[in-house]
């Protein structure tokens, strides 16, 4: 198996230059009239490093059902917070708030170190809004929020989370090990076996929904079914019509299955 061919995404989606672009607009203009509304804190600190800062939304519906946190993709060495503001949108219109915190990319931080940052960061996204949290993620981002199940990471506020949505997650990490990408994640067997959230030795009690597109590569549908397969009380959904690059978009419509799902 050619896996670069496997984990590259662009090559196989139409238009799929656009979609940075398509996103970075999407992300401003929602940003842009919640902070006009007062219903924005934007980058909100959880450390020392630049890009250790996240944005919180509020509803307009006044105190939050509980707290939605996002974490974006581009595998773990690209993006920051900002491409995805807009993706706040379903879970703020049903009445609650929604965190979207930026990490240290690789090959600056090693992908166990940036587990350990959005630990952090929804730590401290949660010291500000009280009641339920539930987790979200795309790609990487889908890996980084299934992390939070496994015991083994710190997690102060894990007896808050009451459900994990990774969506098109990453959830072995050996088969990167030989893709070119790695010469920039640094990773070696032990690393890719300890953060590979199928793996995990002890698992929360947190149930959990994992999300793929039905046009998704066949890695990444796999790397999906052994997810849901591998973990207990987990669902499976794989959303027709959707591609690597669109399987996010339902998270803006607050009356999608997807947001529903996810604030069950």
């Amino acid at each position: 198996m050619d896996f670069d061919d496997a984990y590259s995404n662009s090559a196989y989606i139409d238009g799929a230059d656009e979609y940075p672009d398509r996103w970075d607009d999407a992300a401003h203009d929602f940003r842009s009239l919640e902070n006009a509304f007062g219903r924005a804190r934007l980058n909100l600190r959880y450390g020392e490093g630049s890009r250790e800062v996240f944005d919180l939304f509020y509803p307009a519906s006044g105190k939050p059902e509980g707290l939605a946190v996002f974490v974006h993709g581009g595998y773990w060495m690209a993006f920051d917070n900002k491409s995805w503001s807009h993706l706040a949108a379903g879970a703020v219109a049903r009445g609650w708030a929604v965190a979207i915190p930026s990490y240290t990319l690789a090959p600056e931080a090693r992908i166990s170190g940036i587990t350990g940052q959005i630990a952090r960061a929804i730590e401290a996204a949660a010291k500000c809004i009280q009641g339920p949290i539930v987790l979200t993620g795309h790609s990487a981002g889908g890996h980084l929020v299934a992390r939070m199940r496994c015991a083994d990471v710190a997690l102060a506020v894990a007896d808050r989370v009451q459900r994990i949505m990774p969506i098109s997650p990453l959830s072995d990490l050996r088969p990167l090990l030989q893709t070119k990408m790695n010469e920039t994640l640094r990773m070696d067997m032990a690393e890719a076996k300890a953060e590979s959230p199928l793996l995990c030795k002890g698992l929360r009690d947190i149930p959990t929904h994992v999300w793929v597109g039905a046009n998704e590569r066949p890695a990444f549908l796999d790397q999906a079914r052994w997810l849901a397969d591998g973990w207990p009380d987990t669902q499976l959904t794989i959303a027709p019509d959707r591609h690597h690059f669109d399987v996010i978009g339902d998270l803006a419509e607050p009356d999608s299955e997807m947001v529903k799902a996810l604030l069950v």
